[in-house]
């Protein structure tokens, strides 16, 4: 598929996605969302990505929004529909998928955009980062999973405050709520993005993607999440990796994990 609105390419065994709408600050249309699921499903797909980091164009903003003009000829029905085909079909499978997703978050992370970046498995800021859920600015609410993935990174208080102030926070703020893993400068995003990321691909595949299904399962409504650990903890009994992991360890060697 020919991207219009996103940038994905592959270095060594990681994906690079780049929202590609600098003009609009990267805003999230529904073109691009379009774009985001086919890129994000193919690298969980392919054997030879390890994992993704997501960024966005130039120095102003990884993601500024949803792209509001969608929004006007909207109703009640329309936009349950923009709201749950987002969820399912983006923000659901990055949160749930088998291969870690690291948000490099350069500039502006408004609405969508942080919902975007809260959907990923880590979050490195730049030290320059704007963050925020402005909705209620707008008469709406977020609805790409703010309200539920905020709450679990920051709690209900500080996740109240955000969105009925609809203020921005900083990166530093952002890192001292539990919202941002890391702050850097600009100019060390991408690398420590890729530094974090390398050292992830580095451990055994399978129980990096039972490591994502367990924890997510700790805040599932209805999931017991002990359950979901002894499953994924007695899966990896039956992998290679578990086998080629314990002879490492014990012969004082580097593990050379396959994924198998």
């Amino acid at each position: 598929m020919v991207f219009e609105n996103i940038l994905s390419e592959q270095k060594g065994r990681i994906q690079y996605i780049t929202i590609n709408r600098e003009s609009k600050l990267n805003a999230l249309n529904k073109a691009t969302l379009a774009e985001l699921h086919v890129a994000i499903t193919t690298g969980f797909n392919d054997e030879g990505i390890g994992g993704i980091i997501i960024t966005g164009a130039g120095p102003k903003a990884f993601v500024a929004g949803a792209d509001i003009a969608e929004f006007a000829a909207l109703d009640i029905a329309g936009g349950r529909d923009m709201a749950l085909d987002a969820q399912t079909k983006v923000f659901d499978i990055i949160e749930n998928g088998n291969k870690p997703v690291i948000a490099a978050v350069n500039g502006f992370a408004l609405g969508g955009g942080l919902e975007l970046a809260m959907a990923c498995h880590i979050r490195i800021a730049s030290d320059n980062a704007k963050l925020g859920l402005p909705e209620v600015t707008l008469g709406l609410i977020p609805g790409y999973g703010g309200t539920q993935r905020l709450t679990r990174l920051v709690g209900r208080g500080k996740t109240l405050e955000m969105i009925m102030t609809a203020d921005m926070i900083s990166a530093a703020d952002g890192y001292q709520y539990g919202l941002i893993n890391h702050v850097v400068s600009p100019a060390e995003l991408l690398p420590k993005a890729e530094e974090l990321l390398n050292k992830i691909l580095l451990r055994a595949p399978l129980a990096i993607a039972s490591a994502i299904k367990a924890v997510n399962a700790a805040t599932l409504p209805g999931t017991q999440g002990f359950e979901t650990e002894i499953d994924e903890f007695s899966k990896c009994f039956g992998t290679s990796d578990l086998k080629e992991g314990v002879n490492a360890f014990l012969e004082k060697r580097k593990a050379d994990f396959k994924g198998k």
